[in-house]
Parts: C-alpha cells; structure tokens; sequence
C-alpha cells in the first residue's frame, strides 16, 4: 500500500482553510484526536488586538489603518505512541481555543501524526468552501462592474445645447 501525501496544499494554506470550517467541528475533532495525547505550549498562547501601520504616501507619515483581532499558540504534542511534533498558528480570532486548535491541526498534519488522513480531508473541504466564497466575491464584484466608456458617448445635439448655454 502506498503512504498517501498531503502537500497538495501549501502549509501557509492550512489555517485559512480550516478556519472556514465550523469552529465546533475543528474543536471538536482535535479534543478528541488530543485525549491521550501531552499537549505542552511553547509560548504562551495570546489573543489581542493586532493594528494595521501604513504609510501616508504624500507625507511618508505612518498611521494605523485599524485594528483586528488576532490568536496566536506555539505548541508540542506527544503522541501516546511517544512521537513528538510542534505546531503553531496565528489567526485573525480573538478565541485561544482556535488558535490552539489550529496549532494542533498544523502539527498534526505537518508531521502526519494518527488522524492526519481526516484532517486531511477537513482541510479539502475548508479549500472548497474557501474557493466557493471566491467565486461568490467574484460574481458579485463582475455583477457590479461599470462601464464608463458610455460616458465619452454623449450625443453632438446634448452638446450644442449646454454650449448655447454658456
């Protein structure tokens, strides 16, 4: 039997196609992929507020475009086979608990640990929704398109009529 690959996806992917899965349903999945597993942080898992710094472009002058939420967790996990393997995600959420979900998913997967077959197939299933919402944004944004050559087409007797005006 052949080892079945998961680099189909890119790593930097992994996050932002599970997260559009339900929270609950990744939550729930990695509690129970977890249970017998040692879970030790690396770095304190924080969840705050992130600020978006731009540059003015006529002064050169920074300023803060907004804020955003922001998750971060660094983790190691021992199996209960004894294999060892570190992940971590950052995320735009203000909830520990999916930055630390993700950070599991993110070892799991990387280092093929028990339960990276299904993760594999959440994470085919978080890519499609996230391509179906692409091309929602797509249609709506072509829906929405607006032709401005119409405005260079104004008939010559408008014309005469707002010159005889002046």
């Amino acid at each position: 039997m052949t080892e079945m690959k998961i680099m189909m996806i890119d790593r930097t992917l992994w996050v932002s196609a599970l997260k559009a899965l339900p929270i609950e349903q990744l939550l729930s999945f990695t509690t129970e992929l977890s249970k017998d597993w040692a879970i030790r942080s690396k770095s304190i898992p924080q969840s705050g507020l992130g600020m978006l710094r731009l540059n003015d472009s006529a002064f050169e002058e920074a300023f803060y475009l907004g804020e955003f939420p922001l998750a971060s967790a660094w983790l190691e996990i021992e199996t209960s086979d004894g294999l060892i393997a570190e992940g971590a995600a950052q995320v735009m959420d203000d909830r520990i608990e999916a930055a630390e979900a993700l950070a599991l998913c993110d070892a799991v997967l990387s280092a093929q640990l028990p339960g990276w077959e299904q993760l594999n197939k959440m994470l085919d299933q978080g890519m499609e929704i996230r391509e179906s919402a692409s091309q929602n944004r797509k249609h709506m944004l072509a829906s929405t398109k607006v032709d401005f050559s119409l405005l260079d087409e104004v008939a010559p007797d408008a014309m005469e009529g707002k010159n005889a005006e002046s």
